[in-house]
């Protein structure tokens, strides 16, 4: 029994040794694989911080442009909303001016008319006396 226990104890030992082992084996090997992906990417985690945040800094600028350029247009429509209502308004300015120029220009051809019927009435009064 004392051969059992002893090839027991030798078993238990290595196999713990194994063990660490395989942890360390673990760990190395999750190690090459970051610096694997660091290599195949060819930048370094630092420098890929770097590089991410130079791209949220142009995203912030993009964004900003964005919305600088939706207010404008905004501002462009609103603007646009109001020449075409005054638009609108001057063109019915401009209808009612024709229609104030007709009545008086109608009013002027009767005042002449009457003025020439009076004189054509004296005319053939003078004529007949």
């Amino acid at each position: 029994m004392d051969v059992q226990k002893l090839e027991t104890e030798k078993l238990r030992k290595w196999k713990n040794k194994a063990e660490g082992d395989l942890d360390s084996l673990k760990t190395d090997y999750k190690r090459l694989c970051c610096s694997t992906k660091a290599v195949k990417l060819g930048k370094t985690s630092e420098q890929w911080c770097q590089k991410i945040q130079e791209e949220k800094i142009k995203n912030d600028r993009w964004e900003r442009n964005f919305q600088e350029a939706q207010m404008r247009n905004e501002t462009l429509e609103k603007s646009l909303l109001e020449s075409r209502n005054e638009k609108d308004e001057l063109k019915a300015r401009v209808a009612e001016l024709e229609k104030t120029l007709y009545q008086y220009r109608n009013r002027n051809s009767v005042m002449e008319l009457r003025a020439t019927l009076d004189k054509i009435e004296k005319m053939k009064e003078e004529w007949k006396n």
